[in-house]
């Protein structure tokens, strides 16, 4: 994996810009845990201050200096897609290489219910859950429900990988040897889906915070945790553009667009990876 990771920062520019500026957003993120003031804490400061060597973002109508609070706003919004990132990934490996390796009555079940879940209207299903769970339903819990609604299309591309892995000539070899078909995915297969994983977990990310980014905007999320869509939901109750206070809006926007974009950059870099064709093409025009 450092072999890889090392290959992408030397021939894919692409790669190199996107984990600049997802490095970026993590450190700036990271500023939270020296803030002077608490994220729920109102009126610290004096409202609506334009952006100055004093407030570097400015401040908002609810008297918060936006650098520190918006530090709170993508912190948990970053931990809200690692989560939801990391446990679908999870439910996608164990459902993907399992339908593939196995085939069978196993592989029709499990994509008959795979099959289920990518046809789920998933946002109204998240406003269901709002309804439902009101105050309850914070970052946390918004997290695991979208983790088990995320996962389906990435198992069925996982799978399509560990269909051609289970004809291959070492699975064959391990299967002589003795070893299990629990041993074999994580042993032998695994190593072969990695760079998927960590493709899809780039694109699941972008996913999961674009729709909490929209929950919270049109306020289906709990509004007292600081986040990228509270945030902007917070500016347009207090109308921000029409009262002059445009950094409100425009600094969250520019910075949640960057962070979209050094996602984006990294799932297409190592996807490009994966191709064969493609990294070779890369790396003999980078020599």
């Amino acid at each position: 994996m450092l072999t890889t990771i090392r290959d992408l920062f030397r021939y894919n520019i692409e790669f190199r810009i996107g984990s600049i500026l997802v490095t970026v957003i993590v450190l700036y993120s990271g500023l939270s845990f020296f803030s002077p003031y608490a994220p729920e804490q109102i009126y610290v400061v004096i409202p609506d201050q334009p952006p100055s060597l004093t407030y570097w973002f400015g401040t908002n109508s609810r008297g918060q200096d936006l650098f520190w609070n918006l530090s709170f706003a993508f912190r948990n919004t970053l931990v809200f897609g690692l989560i939801v990132a990391v446990l679908s990934r999870v439910i996608s490996i164990v459902v993907g290489m399992t339908a593939g390796y196995m085939g069978g009555m196993t592989d029709r079940v499990l994509m008959f219910f795979n099959d289920i879940f990518v046809a789920l209207p998933i946002f109204p299903i998240l406003i269901l859950f709002y309804f439902v769970l009101r105050n309850d339903l914070d970052t946390y819990t918004l997290a695991l429900i979208m983790a088990c609604l995320g996962w389906a299309f990435d198992a069925r591309l996982i799978r399509s990988v560990a269909l051609g892995l289970r004809h291959r000539e070492f699975t064959r070899q391990a299967t002589f040897a003795g070893m299990g078909p629990v041993r074999i995915m994580v042993e032998e297969h695994l190593p072969y889906v990695m760079p998927i994983i960590f493709s899809t977990a780039m694109a699941n990310m972008i996913w999961s915070i674009g729709f909490e980014v929209t929950l919270g905007v049109l306020g289906f999320t709990n509004l007292n945790i600081p986040t990228i869509g509270t945030t902007l939901y917070w500016a347009n109750s207090h109308s921000a553009m029409l009262v002059g206070t445009w950094w409100w809006i425009m600094i969250p926007v520019i910075l949640i667009i960057l962070t979209f974009l050094g996602l984006f950059l990294l799932a297409v870099s190592i996807n490009e990876h994966i191709d064969p064709r493609s990294r070779l093409r890369r790396m003999g025009g980078a020599e």
